[in-house]
Formats: C-alpha cells, structure tokens, sequence
C-alpha cells in the first residue's frame, strides 16, 4: 500500500503539471484524445460527452491540493458547460455534470450549484421511453446504451432531491431494462439494445466500439460495473449490487493478472492489447464496490483487484510521465476503434477516471 500511496503523490504531482500545460497554453478548450500523445483540436468527436471531465480533473486537484488556483480553474470550467444542464440531444449529463458541478456542491454546500445538478437530471429524465421503460440513447428512439448506467446516477439524485417519485421510477425502470437485456449470464455485457418503439419489444443487442454484436467491450462493462453499484448506493436494491459484481467477476476473470484488459476480450488475438481507460474506470468502481459489498471476502477482492490494477497504471508502460512531448496522463486508452479515433491514446475521461480512483485510495487505507 506505501507504493502505491508514493506512486498517486507521483501522479498527482504529474497530473498538476499537464493539465496547468492544457489549460494555460488552451483556454476553454476541451479535448478528447490524443493523437500521437497531443491532444487534438480538430477532427471527429461521434458525440459531445467529455466536456465534464476536464473540470472533473481540475476539483480533484483542488480537493487534494486545497489550493485556490485549482478551485478558481475548476469553478470556471464548470461554468462552461453550465448551460448544457438543458441538453435534450445526449444521454451524458451525468457525465458533464456529476465530475463538476456535484463536486463543487459536496465542497461548496451551496443550493444554487445543487439546482443545476437537479436540473441537469431532470433532463435527463425526460428520454425516458415509457415503452419499453428505457432512457433512449443519442443515436435513436429505439437506441440503449450501457453508457448510460454511467448517468443514470444524476436522475436518482434529481428524484431523491426533489422527491419525485415518477423520475424515481423512470432511473429505476431503466436499470431494471438494462440489466434484462444488456446484461448477460456470464455477466458480460452488450454495448447497444434495440427496442421496438410501437410496442416496446426487445429486438437485438449491438455495438458500435466492440468487436462484434454478441461480444464483450471492456469500456462498456466497466460502465455497466460501476453504474449498477451507483444505482444500489441510491435504492438499496439487491438486484444491482448482484449485477455490478457479475460484472466485476466477469472482468477479474477475463483479464490478464496485471488487470488491463483489450478493448474487447472476445476480439482473438488483437493488434492493440490494453485499453487503459476501461481499466481505470474497472478499478474505480471496484474501490466503490469494496465498500457496498456486505460480503468479506469479495470486500477484499475488489479492493486488492482495483489496488493491482493501479499500481499497473502507474508503471512507465501506462503513466506518462517518462514519455517526453505526450500530453495527457494515461497512455494507451480507447476512444473508438471502429472510426479510428483516439486508438492507443490518452483519453480525457480515461485521465479522470484514474485520479479519481487513486484518490479513493486513501478511503480504503
């Protein structure tokens, strides 16, 4: 535990120097990935969902540092996105809003920063598809993602909040539909469902950045891992806790001992072994999962399994810091592979998810 305690000083020392690089030498601009370890500002970005992690980044830091630079650049990058809290055309407020505007509120106490995480769950709320009881993707009506166990979380919060027992249900329904059809027995998980929208039938499971329909995408699952464990933090219901630790069993399983799987684990042989940003979201549900489970020895598990994956990230093959000229934190994620976009690269949300989880680890000392 010492190392890895000394290894998350090292990054976060790191971590201040990029991101003061990003955010100084490129005001106001929120990137995605990298291209040959520089972050882009140009190309294709499929979908507006990462703008949440750069601030995301910056309260970290300013939760670990307490020093008033990183809060002020926090504040204003939260503001940036402050009007998006009324986006109707994503499925990603959750992750916009919960990496910065509820970090700010936890800090602040402040109601009025409270209201545009409400707000912002409400509107998430609002593509609830009653047939078939599913909060519709981006791409299309009849569209469901495992993404979206990942934002599902600001709906509760807005229903809890607010005492809405109609948003309650519609957070509620979606998780229970997601775990029907996008969840498997083995506890893999499909990227995309389709509904039929006159009657609400399930149709079919796809993907758009896993190998195939009937596959397992590492990113998707670590969504799905650390969403159900959201969801029983807000209902208690068994049912998710079950879920998001078949999940964490699947990938443990799956993945090699050092704990960072491929994009997909059904692709034979892939040309590009590690998809770093799946591993650190993995490893920061885990951290989450040490604490929800009732049960001891999966307690252990999770946490010595979120602690290797770690201290993986953390060697000179992942963590930037001994590759001159690269730009992000984390080296070798996956945005998508299918479009060719941030392929063995730093992603935003990749960065983000592993300061998150390295910070959790003082919680677990």
């Amino acid at each position: 535990m010492r190392s890895l305690l000394e290894k998350t000083e090292r990054t976060f020392a790191f971590a201040q120097r990029q991101l003061r690089h990003l955010i100084e030498r490129h005001p106001d601009y929120f990137p995605m990935y990298t291209v040959h370890g520089k972050w882009v500002h140009a190309g294709e970005a499929w979908t507006n969902w990462c703008e949440g992690f750069l601030g995301g980044q910056l309260w970290l830091l300013y939760e670990r540092t307490q020093e008033d630079y990183w809060r002020k650049k926090a504040e204003h990058y939260s503001r940036l996105i402050e009007e998006r809290k009324a986006d109707r055309t994503v499925h990603d407020l959750g992750f916009l809003f919960w990496s910065t505007w509820k970090r700010w509120f936890d800090w602040s106490g402040d109601l009025a920063i409270r209201k545009v995480v409400i707000e912002a769950g409400q509107t998430m709320g609002l593509r609830f598809r009653e047939k078939g009881r599913y909060l519709r993707s981006f791409v299309a009506e009849e569209s469901i993602f495992i993404d979206i166990m990942m934002n599902v979380g600001i709906v509760f919060y807005a229903a809890q909040q607010t005492n809405d027992m109609e948003l309650l249900r519609r957070a509620t329904d979606h998780c229970l539909t997601t775990r029907k059809y996008l969840v498997r027995g083995d506890g893999s998980t499909s990227h995309e469902g389709i509904f039929d929208t006159q009657t609400g039938e399930f149709l079919r499971q796809t993907t758009h950045q896993g190998w195939r329909n009937d596959s397992s995408w590492a990113r998707g699952l670590a969504w799905a891992l650390y969403g159900f464990g959201t969801a029983f933090s807000f209902t208690r219901d068994v049912r998710f806790l079950q879920t998001a630790e078949a999940c964490a069993d699947y990938y443990i399983q799956r993945t090699p001992t050092h704990g960072i799987p491929p994009n997909d684990w059904d692709e034979p042989n892939p040309a590009l072994p590690y998809e770093s940003s799946a591993a650190a979201i993995a490893a920061s549900g885990m951290l989450d999962l040490a604490k929800l489970t009732g049960d001891a020895a999966r307690k252990r598990l999770y946490l010595d399994y979120a602690f290797r994956i770690l201290d993986t990230l953390t060697t000179p093959e992942f963590f930037a810091d001994e590759t001159p000229g690269w730009e992000g934190i984390l080296r070798h994620g996956m945005y998508h592979r299918r479009k060719g976009l941030g392929v063995d690269e730093s992603v935003m949300w990749g960065d983000y998810f592993f300061l998150e989880a390295l910070n959790k680890v003082k919680d677990h000392g």
